[in-house]
């Protein structure tokens, strides 16, 4: 559960980015931030997967950049649900998708399996 609760807190950060850097990604208040926050990790959980699986042809003749349609359709498809968090446009839903991917990559680098921060210590001999 906690592993969950910080996943969502990263992809609200990533969503909170988006919608400063990116025109046309908006949220009216901080409760539909959160509630897309929590509406893209559950579509990213159960929906994208599927669709990955469904598109693998079409991602293998890409090279991999078919994924980022895919991204962006998830991050339009929660602001499909949420009222408040609106996606307007092709353009804003890609940039915001890179922009919640970064943010996303990065944090999660610093996050085990069980959702707990994890620091890498290397001790050299000598």
């Amino acid at each position: 559960m906690t592993g969950f609760l910080l996943r969502t807190v990263i992809i609200g950060l990533g969503i909170w980015l988006a919608t400063y850097l990116v025109p046309g990604v908006s949220a009216s208040s901080a409760g539909a931030l959160i509630w897309a926050a929590i509406a893209l990790g559950l579509i990213n959980a159960f929906v994208r997967p599927v669709l990955v699986l469904l598109t693998l042809p079409f991602t293998i003749l890409t090279l991999g950049l078919f994924l980022l349609l895919l991204n962006a359709g998830m991050l339009n498809l929660a602001g499909w649900f949420v009222d408040g968090f609106n996606v307007d446009g092709f353009w804003s839903a890609v940039f915001g998708a890179i922009i919640v991917s970064v943010v996303s990559g990065l944090c999660s680098r610093f996050i085990g399996p069980r959702g707990r921060y994890e620091v890498l210590v290397v001790r050299r001999g000598g």
